[in-house]
């Protein structure tokens, strides 16, 4: 709700908005009238009407009246320019006036309803009406003029449970519209669509044809009963008030009755009135984009005698057909003239210019080219809907049949819910839209040939043969078209794509509605239109749906012919069309998008185009993904070009440590430390065997605590120094922590076996910095994997020739008696290769930080 004003408590039965003032103007059972400005929301003016309840107030399309009818049994005009002074008072009623209105065609003129059974039509300065009409057995509660067309109509809705129709003019009734069950409480003739509207007290609003006066349909919202109807000039939406709320329906079709010819011409219904504009009348010079409304200069045509439904030109667009209230006419499409008419609710073209019209759901007649009638049809079921085009079809809400024109012989019947049909010019493609999907069918015309040529009987099914279905496609067509073997339409979320073999490719995303008109091969041009009439054109090349056709028919050489005539901003189209066919080297060769000719070059393994691909746009995650195949296929040398302009250090730590590349394992040592990735640098230097700068890298990185470790386990001689920065850092936070850590050099009895833990350092220092080559792998695969330890305990007993990693007996008997322990002696093979470093048994962390107290993590 927008706004609401305060009146009275007493109900109000009337309120008219006076769109020129911002006023809304309000009679109640108070007696009197009052006028708000819908803006400001103030009070403009109120005042004492009546001696009784005011039912109705109406206003003046352009003087400043207002007109008034009570239970007084008078109406009264108002002049708001004089200061609301009442100017006329017109009497004659002997019951309750219960509406007033003005007559659209002649405003000087209106008509009142009254209870007292009667209706009088009033001339604004006379005193006496011009006639009464004895309108109905018991009171007349509304009444509404014809607004449409010509005709000199209005309508009343009584309490004898009918509504009528009359001619003001010959003071005659016309049509009398029974069904309701209760009082007829408002009625109203569209002010666009051909119809009737009447609402009563039984609840229901009936919506009859304004011309033949059948009932159309009944509307019950099961909200108590109707007392308003209210409508709006150029819109389909109706609004009905009933005691327990209001309703707002939309009412008619949204689809504009329009049709275009092979050429470009397109005509239209807009009511009766008949336009045509041309396509081609849009000079070279004004230039065109995609989706922008065609300045298109619109000429009448003419009229039409029925109110037009759908509008169809016949194949060579010589003639146009508009079929409706039950009838249609053939016109000629230049001069707009009649050449045949009859009665129909359908009417559809063959694609040779014979006709078929449905006169019900049992009675099909079907006509030649020159308007003479062929043959008439009674089929086995209900025939519910009919579409032309090649075959005859006729479709009950199960299933559809097709038949020839020459004869009506059964071609076939197919069980699905058919909306609609859609016939390629070639005739040997058929696209069947049901509400949920639609399919795409091959119609051999051959088989169904020979088998009719044979004489064989032809069953309830028809020639079983005679259609071929291709595709089925989870969608709903809205709207669609031909083009040679493509299918175009839009679908239920307004996308305009199309169809080639199967493979849905989206062309635009429509901002609203629109419905496809057909196709100009010479623009290249689809063509829609929108329910304003507003005409768009969107392009599609024909060479592209050429050789997306050929393509699927397998002809490859002939469609490599037409790709030089393709735009290249439509090949990157063709490469993902081609992909979706398997079809992906062709696809590199056609697409120019970078990174899609990256993607496909890294499907064929084509690595060579994939790196100058790489080279041009310097992407690192091209670099990277390309390394990895690179490595994975054994192409070592591009995997660590790739992995270097990638900065993929992990990646080269594996290449180098696999390779044994001790001279790699250098370079990237020193890289990762300028990258600030220690944990790559120290894995590297590890496996270098520069135990130093291991430890020199974890100070440098505030790792004391591990430093200490690491020192302990594989530098005995540096544990010293690291205690003491230790200590020195340590003190900043826990003073008494710091006191509780012991130097070796200090307290040498609180290190077990530190003695022989200095020795062994010495005498592996000499191993370290030796690096055999990844070749010789095999030699050093069966080694011991014993600590120092471990090996001092197994030492040979008698001389035995030394192996390289191997200690020396008598070395180390000279330097202490005493054993190492297993826990304080890690140790690094320092030949091994196999790139797994393991740090006191765990792999290093991501990268280094601390834990939750702010203290490094050991």
């Amino acid at each position: 709700m927008a706004k609401s004003f305060e009146v009275t408590e007493l109900p109000v039965r009337s309120a008219k908005f006076v769109a020129r003032k911002q006023w809304v103007v309000a009679g109640a059972d108070d007696m009197f009238i009052r006028v708000y400005n819908y803006n400001t929301m103030d009070k403009v003016k109120v005042f004492e009407a009546h001696t009784d309840y005011i039912r109705c107030v109406a206003v003046h399309p352009t003087l400043p009246y207002v007109l008034s009818s009570s239970d007084d049994m008078l109406i009264k005009l108002w002049d708001w320019e004089k200061g609301w002074v009442c100017t006329q008072i017109f009497e004659g009623h002997s019951h309750y006036v219960m509406q007033v209105t003005f007559n659209p065609k002649d405003t000087n003129t209106f008509a009142s309803a009254s209870l007292d059974r009667t209706i009088k039509i009033w001339n604004l300065g006379s005193p006496d009406p011009n006639f009464t009409l004895d309108a109905h057995q018991k009171g007349v509660n509304c009444v509404d003029y014809f607004t449409g067309g010509d005709k000199p109509y209005l309508i009343t809705g009584s309490d004898d449970h009918t509504a009528k129709v009359w001619d003001y003019q010959t003071k005659s009734c016309v049509q009398t519209l029974e069904g309701h069950t209760h009082n007829v409480s408002a009625v109203c003739f569209h002010p666009e669509l051909p119809i009737i509207l009447t609402g009563s007290e039984d609840g229901t609003v009936r919506i009859w044809h304004a011309t033949t006066y059948r009932l159309e349909n009944t509307l019950n919202y099961g909200l108590e009963r109707v007392w308003a109807i209210g409508y709006m000039k150029g819109s389909r939406r109706i609004v009905i008030g009933y005691d327990e709320g209001t309703i707002m329906v939309k009412i008619g079709r949204e689809v504009p009755v329009a049709s275009m010819d092979n050429s470009g011409k397109i005509i239209w219904a807009k009511h009766n009135e008949i336009q045509t504009v041309n396509i081609k009348s849009v000079g070279a010079d004004f230039e065109v984009s995609d989706g922008e409304r065609l300045p298109l200069a619109v000429k009448e045509l003419g009229t039409c005698d029925l109110y037009p439904q759908s509008l169809k030109h016949n194949p060579n667009g010589r003639f146009v057909v508009v079929c409706g209230d039950g009838e249609y006419i053939i016109y000629t499409a230049l001069a707009w003239r009649n050449r045949s008419f009859g009665s129909a609710l359908e009417f559809v073209w063959s694609s040779e210019g014979e006709y078929a019209v449905r006169e019900s759901s049992s009675k099909i007649k079907i006509f030649s080219k020159n308007f003479q009638e062929k043959r008439s049809v009674r089929p086995t079921f209900s025939a519910e809907r009919i579409f032309g085009g090649t075959l005859l079809a006729m479709c009950s809400n199960d299933f559809i049949c097709f038949y020839d024109w020459a004869e009506c012989r059964l071609i076939r019947r197919i069980d699905v819910t058919v909306k609609n049909l859609y016939w390629a010019d070639s005739g040997d493609l058929v696209a069947i839209a049901s509400d949920t999907s639609f399919y795409i069918l091959k119609y051999n015309r051959d088989v169904v040939q020979s088998y009719l040529d044979s004489g064989r009987p032809v069953d309830e099914q028809g020639v079983e043969d005679a259609f071929e279905l291709l595709h089925e496609n989870n969608e709903r067509v809205r709207t669609g078209i031909w083009v040679g073997d493509c299918f175009i339409y839009n679908n239920s979320s307004w996308r305009l794509n199309y169809c080639v073999g199967g493979e849905v490719t989206t062309m635009f995303h429509l901002d609203r509605p629109m419905y496809l008109l057909g196709y100009l091969a010479s623009q290249s041009r689809v063509y829609l239109i929108d329910k304003e009439f507003n005409v768009m054109g969107y392009t599609l090349l024909l060479s592209l749906i050429e050789y997306k056709t050929l393509v699927m028919r397998g002809e490859l050489e002939r469609a490599n012919e037409i790709l030089p005539s393709i735009p290249k901003e439509h090949h990157n189209s063709v490469a993902h069309f081609l992909e979706s066919r398997g079809m992906i080297e062709d696809a590199l060769e056609v697409a120019t998008d970078p990174d899609y000719r990256f993607e496909l070059a890294i499907q064929l393994g084509k690595l060579g185009i994939a790196k100058e691909i790489a080279t041009e746009v310097q992407s690192e995650s091209k670099w990277k993904q390309l390394g990895e195949l690179a490595m994975s296929t054994g192409k070592l040398q591009m995997a660590e070009e790739c992995m270097k302009h990638a900065m993929d250090l992990s990646g080269l730590l594996l290449l180098y440590s696999s390779l044994g590349d001790a001279e790699g394992i250098s370079r990237l040592a020193s890289l990762s430390k300028e990258q600030g990735k220690n944990n790559v640098a120290f894995l590297c230097l590890f496996m270098l065997g520069k135990l130093e700068d291991c430890l020199q890298l974890l100070v440098e990185s505030n790792r004391i605590p591990e430093a200490a470790l690491m020192a302990r386990s594989y530098l005995p001689s540096k544990v010293s120094e690291i205690v003491a920065i230790w200590r020195k850092d340590l003190n900043k936070v826990n003073p008494k922590a710091a006191e509780s850590l012991s130097d070796p050099e200090e307290y040498p009895n609180l290190f077990e076996d530190w003695q022989l833990a200095l020795t062994l350092e010495s005498q592996v220092a000499e191993t370290r910095g030796i690096y055999p080559p990844a070749a010789d792998y095999l030699k050093h695969a069966d080694r011991s994997h014993m600590t120092l330890l471990e090996t001092f305990r197994n030492m040979p007993t008698e001389e035995e020739p030394l192996e390289n990693g191997d200690l020396d007996h008598e070395n180390l008997e000279d330097q202490n008696g005493e054993e190492g322990s297993q826990e304080e002696a890690v140790v690094v093979d320092a030949d091994s290769n196999d790139g797994a470093v393991l740090v006191n048994g765990n792999e290093p962390e991501e990268e280094w930080g601390t834990n939750n107290e702010g203290t490094p993590s050991a």
